[in-house]
């Protein structure tokens, strides 16, 4: 069975391939709020995932980009192919030398914040998609602070805000009302949500965002459209184009993401890598971010399988975005258990998430444990107790690393 029967024998529901037979809108043609930026990027990053053939490089490519100084994009190619599996160790060992080299031994820390699970897209692998019967819930104003002032209390200074992605449930107002709470208790505000326009960012970025992530799933335009059914979500080029408009819209940072095992992981994995690296050189002053997240169950569908991924293969990508782009931060999220995620943050990773929740409400008393969780987590640690375990490897656990004046 091949890779994409599999996804799509083992996450499709009947009744989601019955709704797959129905006419649907085109997944490259922008729908008419949504704003065309005249940009090559996306035309870029696609070509050349197109022309990425990994099984043409060998032992001696890969040994060459470990190597290498300053890597380029072939360096990258070769370090993501399967030649480079029998050289994990040596990878390992030169992305924590460049990770030294430029970020010491400090690990920053922050934790996400689900501030609503309202959704109007329809991703066959999410469990925040709109067919999904799922308890739903939204914050308000004054549960949006008990949640804050509580995860302040932790010492954590850096937040994620995320919500579904539904702009009727969750417009950018309400999302800028809770920038504007958290910039009372935190010191650097980070947002995963629905993608918008760079007017919209810019008002995001005056309410107190620091930086916007983007998953975009995989870079598989085809692939992409068997997997988003309906919503804004399904249309391909507005979701890749979104960091760019945020970098327009004012956010000094931008995070960029594959949900690695949807499609083909290398492939998926060198355009996440090449889009990053195009837009660092359209915008010099952008602080660039990767994630690296791994496909993990959701409520009411067991039937995904976390693995197809193995721990090797996520070493791999993660040490080659670490070789790459020795400047990025990268993030290992709670979808990893504590002992791979330990290992990663000792090698390569930067940024790591502690005190996690992906329900809506779980952190105040005296807020109502209200919606359920996007997907379930592996690492369920408090802020303590990973701390504790930074320090016991001897890294330095820092909470803020931007400071305005």
């Amino acid at each position: 069975m091949s890779k994409d029967e599999h996804i799509n024998e083992s996450i499709l529901s009947d009744e989601i391939k019955e709704h797959q037979k129905e006419a649907r809108i085109d997944h490259m043609t922008y729908l008419p709020d949504m704003e065309v930026l005249e940009s090559d990027v996306m035309e870029r990053v696609i070509s050349a995932m197109e022309s990425y053939d990994y099984e043409k490089y060998t032992a001696a490519d890969v040994l060459r980009a470990i190597e290498n100084e300053n890597r380029t994009p072939e360096d990258f190619a070769a370090l993501l192919s399967p030649a480079a599996m029998p050289f994990l160790e040596e990878m390992a060992q030169a992305a924590k030398k460049e990770k030294e080299k430029h970020f010491g031994n400090s690990i920053c820390f922050f934790t996400p914040l689900y501030i609503a699970n309202y959704c109007e897209n329809y991703c066959i692998y999410c469990g925040f998609n709109c067919h999904n019967k799922i308890k739903r819930a939204k914050l308000n104003e004054s549960e949006i602070e008990a949640e804050m002032a509580e995860i302040a209390k932790t010492g954590l200074q850096e937040i994620l805000i995320l919500t579904g992605e539904s702009k009727k449930m969750s417009d950018v107002t309400y999302i800028g009302e809770a920038c504007k709470i958290a910039r009372k208790y935190f010191k650097v505000v980070g947002l995963e949500v629905y993608p918008m326009n760079s007017d919209e960012y810019a008002y995001l970025h005056k309410c107190g965002a620091d930086y916007v992530t983007v998953f975009q799933e995989t870079y598989h335009s085809d692939k992409y459209e068997t997997l988003h059914l309906a919503g804004h979500k399904r249309i391909f080029p507005y979701r890749l184009n979104a960091q760019e408009r945020a970098l327009k819209g004012g956010m000094r940072g931008v995070g960029f993401a594959a949900l690695l095992g949807l499609d083909d992981f290398r492939k998926d994995a060198f355009a996440t890598g090449m889009h990053a690296y195009l837009l660092q050189r359209k915008y010099p002053h952008a602080e660039i971010a990767f994630s690296c997240p791994r496909l993990r169950p959701i409520i009411n569908n067991d039937k995904i399988n976390p693995m197809d991924v193995h721990e090797a293969q996520l070493l791999q990508v993660v040490t080659a975005y670490r070789l790459f782009m020795p400047y990025a931060s990268i993030t290992v999220s709670t979808r990893e258990c504590a002992r791979v995620r330990d290992n990663l943050m000792n090698i390569a990773a930067t940024k790591i998430s502690a005190g996690v929740s992906t329900g809506i409400g779980s952190h105040a008393k005296d807020v109502e444990d209200k919606g359920d969780e996007q997907f379930e987590i592996s690492d369920g640690r408090s802020v303590t107790e990973v701390i504790k375990a930074m320090e016991n490897m001897g890294l330095q656990p820092v909470m803020n690393d931007y400071i305005y004046v």
